[in-house]
């Protein structure tokens, strides 16, 4: 446990802000927003969550050479099922939030993005610092 700390004390930070603004009661303001702001917000709260993993995995990484498939694993699939966890628990385990099919579409794109954005723009400058 002590290694990822070290390792993704960045990601870990933003894990704990999504998992905290997944379940606490927001409060209500009457400022007007546009339709879908909902969704905006999940897809970016779930993009800077796979960026953040994606730019840490690959800091970490860069050196000892990179695994697809583990990079795959920990900043595309993990982010997905931890957004499906976190609608299914706001379904199951709150009054005040319900889980949203459309919320976890909204988080898969934001995952999807990122990972596209880490893989074809960030990638190739942070191994080329090597």
């Amino acid at each position: 446990m002590l290694y990822y700390i070290k390792k993704y004390p960045f990601s870990l930070t933003v894990i704990l802000t999504v998992t905290y603004l997944s379940f606490f009661t927001p409060p209500s303001i009457d400022i007007p927003l546009f339709k879908g702001v909902d969704k905006a917000v999940h897809l970016c709260m779930y993009a800077g969550l796979s960026g953040m993993l994606w730019v840490e995995f690959l800091r970490n990484h860069r050196k000892g050479g990179l695994s697809v498939k583990r990079a795959i694993a920990g900043a595309v699939v993990c982010p997905v099922l931890f957004g499906g966890l976190i609608e299914l628990g706001q379904a199951g385990l709150t009054q005040h939030r319900g889980g949203d099919p459309l919320d976890f579409l909204a988080n898969t794109a934001g995952v999807l993005i990122a990972s596209l954005v880490a893989w074809y723009v960030l990638r190739p400058v942070i191994v080329k610092r090597d």
